[in-house]
């Protein structure tokens, strides 16, 4: 192992609990072990289980799980009304024990105006009688109470009920019992969540949320009260040697309602600002926590929390470890932590672990792999959200995320196998067949080696000189880094293969020329055109992001989907003067990009001023600029030196599906990462 690394396999204490490292593998929504979104309730999830076993033998030291809601979304069961499901539990603890692992269990008070209401749910709360209709299965106002009525993260129309007095105590003496439950099962403490990323226990906390009256808003003491309140409850239960951590943000990050800052921006924070953080982080100590494992953000600024792609690495770092001078407990730092960095940090006292979550869905072997010096071997997590978390958001729309992902969390786009094992699994073919795949794309590679895991003979041909496909302009911008190791790593990984021979600068033009039992193609797709005057003159998405030089300082993106957003992103870093031009009413408007992600673009493109013309349509495309229509009938020119079009794909495949012929990825249906990878399994596993 290198020797920068040391540091994060030192132990550690929480209260009187030894960790044996210093790497927490954070909570991520999904991955209960007492189910998530289930319509049949709580119940001990052996998937989650399965997949904390196969880290905890892979050298973590502190496993917390997904938030476990205190009370069933569905039926309204509280989870200490359930004691068979905390027996399985206390089985499962026996087994991360002999491991060397420790593992808490987070327990929410709920969401408040964060619920995630999504587009099948709102039309039936926004009417009294099916809203009373729903209520034993699906108690709407409840999941939305919130301290004060104000208007649903999701849903602005919606506005939150305020939550009673009586609740807040139902909820206190939830916490009590389920964490009593959970020490007498062999579990080694609970993590309260939260007062983190603006769900109900910081909602309280803030007081840009909190217009209470009564002891439990006002003064800092009341806005705190609801937290600290709980942690005794807990402490009362299960004694003072039993560890409570608390999910905390250090700052709100937030402008407004639905508005966060920007990376370095100066700006007026309406929520938790640093110097009341100095003061609340002392004080929940005080109260009796025993760690915080600390980041930024709400989900007004929800990309601190769920950092995409576009935010730096190690993000939340520099506040966190400001945060600890004030507290003498455990300091967690979570939030695109690269291990060299939080080595460092743990090696110079700034932070005490350091926290990871999402990479641990891409590679569970990613900590063995640095112990072993194998960090090339490690698969990167690429921050898209595209299996993990995308609950998506646009203008007048709820959560767009449809219910098989809703209830499906924590799966991961380059991973299929995360929290799907059942479905996603390697198993010997029956007969050993010659397979020909058709396009070197990642789609085209993983199909390959599942094939070839499966005991089959693989021909790989491309065309080009080159592995990667079209995601080797998508990993061109300067943000990209992670994608362009992804791409790295199927580059190595896909030698190690002495099944599958690769055929680079060959173009198949007739798969009747093929010798093989089966044939996969994952051609991909082309770009489409608009039949505009002028169009010729413009370049294509694709080819800028290989050459950006094409493109002059003054630059027109026609379509604001994620591709041209991320395109006008990489303009503006740069130094140029991007221009959007986008037909529907927002940026970004497709259901499954993640509302994290898609937020910071247009929070960056509102902070930076940059021009973003919406329900807005182009009619002409000349050399000096573009002509544009917009909603209310007027016609205006805006200057360019550039055009770049990026309105879409639409599939290539070289030959149509048959008894033999198996079209995946783009060539199919177009899509994203994740709809080329699992797709590439769904074929490969039934070959």
């Amino acid at each position: 192992m290198d020797q920068k690394y040391e540091a994060l396999f030192t132990p550690w204490k929480i209260g009187n609990v030894e960790i044996k490292n210093r790497i927490v593998m954070c909570p991520m929504g999904g991955t209960s072990l007492f189910g998530w979104f289930e319509l049949g309730g709580c119940h001990f999830d052996k998937e989650a289980a399965k997949l904390f076993i196969e880290r905890a033998n892979n050298n973590v030291g502190l496993i917390i799980p997904g938030i476990a809601p205190l009370r069933d979304t569905f039926w309204g069961k509280w989870l200490w009304q359930n004691p068979k499901m905390f027996e399985e539990l206390k089985e499962f603890m026996d087994e991360i024990h002999k491991t060397g692992a420790k593992l808490f269990i987070q327990l929410t008070a709920g969401m408040g105006r964060s619920w995630a209401i999504t587009e099948l749910v709102a039309p039936l709360h926004r009417n009294k009688f099916t809203r009373a209709l729903v209520k034993p299965i699906l108690d709407t106002s409840h999941e939305l109470a919130s301290p004060s009525p104000q208007p649903a993260r999701w849903a602005p129309d919606i506005i939150c009920p305020e939550m009673t007095k009586e609740q807040i105590h139902e909820i206190i003496e939830a916490f009590a019992k389920t964490a009593k439950l959970c020490r007498d099962a062999g579990v080694d403490g609970v993590e309260v969540h939260a007062v983190h990323e603006g769900y109900l226990l910081d909602q309280f906390a803030i007081e840009f949320f909190n217009k209470r009256t009564d002891e439990y808003g006002g003064s800092f003491e009341n806005r705190y009260r609801f937290a600290t309140e709980v942690v005794k409850a807990i402490k009362g239960a299960c004694g003072d040697d039993f560890p409570v951590s608390l999910r905390y943000s250090v700052e709100s990050k937030m402008k407004g309602f639905c508005e966060g800052a920007m990376p370095g921006e100066e700006y007026t924070e309406v929520g938790r600002g640093m110097a009341e953080s100095e003061k609340a982080a002392k004080y929940l100590q005080d109260a009796g926590y025993d760690m915080l494992n600390a980041d930024n953000g709400t989900y007004d600024s929800w990309y601190w929390a769920h950092p995409p792609m576009y935010m730096p690495q190690n993000c939340n770092l520099e506040d966190v470890a400001h945060i600890k001078k004030f507290v003498d407990i455990p300091v967690v730092c979570a939030g695109r932590m690269e291990p060299d960095a939080g080595a460092q940090a743990v090696a110079e006292g700034k932070i005490d672990g350091v926290g990871v979550a999402r990479q641990f869905l891409a590679d569970p072997e990613w900590i063995t792999k640095i112990i072993e010096d194998r960090l090339e071997d490690i698969k990167p997590c690429i921050c898209c959200h595209a299996g993990c978390f995308n609950f998506s958001s646009s203008k007048g729309h709820a959560n767009t995320q449809d219910l098989f992902d809703t209830m499906g969390l924590s799966r991961c786009a380059i991973n299929p196998k995360t929290m799907q094992s059942k479905k996603y699994k390697i198993e010997p073919a029956k007969k050993s067949k010659k397979i020909a795949v058709i396009g070197g794309g990642i789609g085209g590679m993983e199909a390959a080696m599942v094939c070839a895991q499966r005991g089959h003979k693989v021909d790989l041909y491309e065309k080009s000189d080159k592995l990667g496909g079209v995601f080797i302009a998508a990993a061109a911008p300067s943000y990209k880094e992670k994608d362009r190791d992804l791409i790295a790593w199927y580059n190595r990984e896909i030698t190690r293969y002495d099944a599958i021979t690769v055929h680079m600068n060959t173009e198949v033009k007739d798969i009747a020329t093929l010798d093989a039992d089966e044939i996969i193609v994952a051609t991909g797709a082309v770009a489409n055109t608009i039949p505009v005057k002028g169009a010729d003159k413009a370049i294509e998405a694709v080819d800028f992001l290989l050459d950006n030089s094409l493109a002059g300082d003054n630059v027109v993106v026609v379509g604001g989907g994620l591709t041209g957003c991320e395109i006008a992103y990489e303009l503006y870093l740069q130094g140029k003067k991007p221009v959007i031009v986008e037909m529907q009413d927002d940026l970004v408007t497709t259901p499954g990009v993640a509302l994290a992600n898609t937020s910071y673009l247009r929070d960056f493109f509102k902070t930076n001023k940059v021009p973003v013309y919406l329900e807005s349509r182009t009619t002409e495309i000349r050399e000096d600029g573009v002509t544009i229509a917009t909603k209310d009938g007027k016609t205006i020119d805006v200057p360019a030196d550039t055009v770049i079009l990026s309105v879409g794909y639409k599939p290539a495949p070289i030959a149509q599906k048959s008894k033999k012929v198996h079209v995946i990825g783009d060539a199919n249906k177009v899509g994203n990462l994740r709809t080329v990878i699992w797709g590439a399994w769904d074929v490969a596993m039934k070959l």
